[in-house]
Formats: structure tokens, sequence, C-alpha cells
């Protein structure tokens, strides 16, 4: 018997906010998102538009290398999202579609081999034909290459095959339930063979794949152009010329270049401008619940650099989890992001989703802020207070703003926060190198559970920033991955969150509501939970032309 693997996660159909997180708020209470409802856009459907035209986007935060295997940078899967087509995508409401795929896999009675249907009649960029063995090539690389970021996002591969021109075939060692999802992202971007080829390592600065747009050019530090391709088996659905992507790192920037109509997108709004721009009618705030969480990092190994043994750190942080446990009893998390954040985000401290069918009371249960025990903890550690820790922060207005209320919260419980302004893609080398101590950074989210755990937290692996090494939770992930059964992977995550929440690699602080907003001038800009902001399909508002 062979079954199709099919949705992942269970959402309202119908595009709702969403509700406090009810476990965590019993303790931290926070309202906040419970007035906000999801707006994700509109897609340009029979709405008259006209062809052509440049569309400029304000990027937050500049990406790293435009290489979806190597990439982990968020802001990459942006411009990424245009000229780049995965073999399944993910939609507002959760479920897994397909993309350059034409079908969801079918999976073996056993869950050892996934096939895959690809399309026919596609090409890349420059030209060369899409099939089944170009996509064997780019899955090969993105589980294979040595500087990968994918490889445990796509789980106990065995091999690799192309099947004819339009089947990929997927051989597993053992069953691995969320590959779909992870092939929804990244992991299922699929790159020129003929590109590969000829650029190597060097494919990030001049990436060919199959999308709406295709890359013409990058300034460092100041933006990045894509053009329409003309080759794209979608074209007629494709209006604009361009899509430039600017770089605008402070957030009034690009409030202010939005209001002017100097930019028509920004990525990133902050909660500090979200409600004038939503009562500003020459414009649209699209706001989403999200799938991802932010919180600190605390090394605890990685010395060599992620992926590579650990070796211990001679800190209190690091060696002690009483230490860890202390700092986490000295983050205020409801009141901080009520506060800092005008209610528009919700504190958690777990990595699953609240609204999926994967949550349950316990994996969402917040510790109360209780900075007397912190201090406790401390003296039962032997460690003298204050104690100091140098936490690395994104140099954004609000990541700094919320990085001062945790600085304040946390020397209650007997800490001295230092706080270290870092740029965004120096953080990203930081995580990578284990050149840190603690440092406040998130994660966009995947729909699938063990894609916002499993890289993080599984011994080795090349996402595993903290050198973390739990076997028991490595026993309990991948019993998860193994498992199709809802329910049962529910329990076994729910046993994994305890563990994390008890050694604090990672103490979760807060979930984001995504926030965008673009000028009514434009439609079809779109953003779901996984919070990619998709401009590919948009159009500038006219009569055809």
């Amino acid at each position: 018997m062979r079954v199709r693997l099919s949705r992942l996660l269970v959402f309202p159909v119908v595009a709702v906010g969403i509700a406090a997180l009810a476990a965590c708020g019993s303790v931290q209470k926070t309202d906040g998102s419970a007035t906000h409802t999801d707006d994700f856009g509109t897609p340009v459907g029979t709405q008259k538009v006209r062809d052509g035209g440049e569309l400029v986007m304000g990027l937050s935060s500049e990406p790293d290398r435009l290489d979806p295997t190597t990439s982990s940078s968020f802001y990459t899967r942006y411009v990424m999202n245009s000229i780049c087509e995965k073999l399944y995508d993910n939609d507002s409401s959760g479920n897994l579609v397909p993309q350059l795929a034409t079908a969801l896999p079918t999976v073996s009675e056993d869950g050892l081999t996934a096939t895959i249907p690809v399309r026919t009649g596609v090409k890349f960029a420059d030209g060369t034909a899409f099939d089944a063995a170009a996509v064997q090539t780019s899955l090969q690389r993105h589980f294979s290459l040595k500087t990968s970021q994918r490889t445990s996002e796509m789980g106990p591969i065995a091999s690799i095959e192309a099947s004819g021109p339009s089947t990929v075939v997927v051989h597993l060692q053992k069953p691995f339930t969320p590959l779909t999802s992870a092939l929804a992202d990244r992991a299922g971007m699929i790159m020129s063979p003929t590109a590969l080829a000829a650029e190597g390592d060097n494919f990030g600065d001049n990436p060919v794949c199959v999308g709406p747009f295709k890359f013409s050019k990058r300034v460092p530090q100041t933006s990045i152009e894509v053009e329409r391709d003309p080759l794209y088996y979608d074209a007629q659905h494709v209006h604009l010329n361009k899509i430039t992507y600017r770089i605008m790192v402070d957030a009034n920037i690009r409030a202010a270049n939005l209001r002017s109509g100097d930019i028509q997108v920004a990525d990133y709004i902050s909660p500090q401008d979200a409600g004038t721009l939503k009562d500003d009618s020459k414009l649209r705030l699209l706001r989403s619940r999200a799938l991802g969480f932010m919180g600190v990092y605390v090394n605890l190994g990685n010395v060599d650099g992620a992926g590579k043994p650990v070796k211990p750190i001679d800190t209190p942080l690091a060696k002690d989890a009483r230490v860890r446990e202390a700092l986490s009893l000295s983050i205020d998390r409801g009141t901080l992001v009520d506060t800092v954040f005008d209610k528009w985000y919700e504190a958690t401290c777990s990595p699953i989703v609240p609204q999926t069918t994967y949550a349950t009371a316990a994996v969402n249960d917040c510790p109360a802020y209780d900075p007397a025990k912190a201090k406790q903890l401390l003296a039962e550690a032997g460690v003298q207070t204050p104690y100091p820790i140098k936490l690395a922060v994104q140099t954004s207005q609000d990541r700094l703003r919320y990085a001062q209320a945790l600085q304040n919260s946390a020397a209650a419980g007997g800490f001295q926060i230092e706080i270290v302004p870092t740029e965004y893609s120096t953080l990203l080398d930081m995580q990578k190198r284990g050149n840190y101590e603690a440092m406040l950074l998130g994660w966009s989210g995947r729909i699938d559970p063990d894609g916002n755990i499993a890289r993080f937290m599984t011994t080795g692996s090349s996402g595993n920033y903290s050198g973390y090494s739990a076997p028991a939770v490595d026993d309990l992930l991948g019993q998860a991955a193994r498992t199709a059964d809802t329910a049962k992977r529910a329990n076994l995550y729910e046993q994994v969150v305890k563990q994390i929440q008890k050694d604090g690699p990672y103490l979760y602080t807060y979930r984001e509501r995504y926030l965008t907003a673009h000028t009514t001038s434009v439609t079809g800009v779109e953003m779901y939970p996984d919070g990619v902001v998709r401009v590919a399909k948009a159009a500038f508002l006219g009569d055809k032309g």
C-alpha cells in the first residue's frame, strides 16, 4: 500500500488572530494578540492591473549569500521566493501544495521510499531544461555539501535518484514524516545544474533557478535586483518588469519611505509604527501569526563551529543548568512583550506553535517570573551576583529595545547583562562559529515542528548553534520524525520541550506577529505564517497595458 503525504498542521481555515497562549498566559499573562486578526493580502485575481513597472521593497536586513543550500538568513528567503521555486510550498492555512512538483509525495508502506512527480516542459532562467535529474542534483547538494545548512532538515536520506525524466525517488534509512515540509523551504529549491557546474561554491553570487524573476545584480549593503524571466512557465501571471530589494535597516526610514511612495513594500513594520500605518488610507498593513520564535541562545559547547564535536566551556552559564534556569526565571516574558511590542506579539516558552495540532497545554507552559528563586538557584550554584553575561543583539531598534527591557528584568534575578549590538550578518556568522556567550536571535519557523526543533537540538546538526547534546532528546526527535500519528508526535515533542526547558540551551521568549505593509497602488502582495513576503505575482493597479 502507498500513502500520500498531505497536510501536516491544522490551522483554522478562516484567518483569525492567534489566541493568547492560554497555558503560558496563566502564569505570565499576555493578551496582545487577541484583538489582531490576520490579513494575508489579496491575490491579483480579476483586478485591473497594468503590466510592467518596478516594485521596490525595503528590507530590514541584508540577506546572506543567495545560495539556498548554505543560506541561514531569513531575509534571503524573500529574494529567493521570487527567483527560486521549490518542490512544494505552503498556503495561508498551513497546507502543503505542489510547486515544481505536480503532486504530494507517495510514500511506500514501510516509509522508506518517497516518490515525487515533477513538472515537465519547464526551463531554468539560463535555458537549461528542468527535469528529474536536475532535481536530483539539487537535492543531493542540499543533503551532502559540506557547508550545507539543509542536511539536518532533510532527514536520514540513503540515496536520491531520478527515475525517468519526471520522477524523483528519495530512499530513506528510516521513515521521515517531515520530508515534504522540508522540501517546502530552501531544501526544496531547485538550482540550474548548468549554473552549479559553472559556479560551484560561488553559485550564490549569480543564482539561477526556476522562478517568475531571475537574478540581475547585487550591490552589497545597498540593494538586490531581479528582472522578469520570460522563460518562466507561468509568465502570463507575472506583471512586474523588475523588483528591487533595497536594504533599509532603520524602521523609521522604511516607514517614511513607504508613506512617501519611494518604496511600495516594507518587509518588517515595527509594532511602534503598526497602529499608525494601519490607519493610513494609502497603505495596507498585512499581519500574520508566526510559525517561528525569538529567544536567547546560550553557548554550551559550540567551540569549533556548529556541527563539530562539542567541547566544554568553562563558565557557570555553560556548565550549570541551574544558572540557565535562573536566567529563564528572570525573564518576565509577558510583561516584556506587552510593553516593548505594544501587545502585537505574545510570550512563549516553546518552539511548538500554539494553534497547531502538535500543541499541548504542558508544552506551552511558561515558568512564572520569579527573581527570588533565580537568586536562590545562583546561590546554590555557588555563583557570585550580579552574574555577568554578554548578550549579542541585532542592531534594530525593536531588538535593542527588547534587550534593554530584558536587561532590567534579569537584573532583579541577579544577572548583569551587557548588550553587544551586532550587525545581523555578523550574528549569523557568530552563531555558526560559536564565538559568543549568549545571543538574542530567532527562527522564522516551519509548518512541521521537526523543522523548528531538530536542526537546533540534535547532536552534531549543522544548525545546533548552542553545542547542545542530549541523547534522550536525539532519541525522542528521531521517534517523532518516524511517526505519522499526530497525537503520538505531539506527546513526543512535549517530552522534548520539557527536556529543553530543563537543560536551557535556548530560552524561548516571544513569538512575533509578522507585520508588513504596502502602498495601495499595488496589489497581489501576500504574506503567510512562514513570514515570507510574496511579491513575485504583485502588480500595480490600473488598466492593462
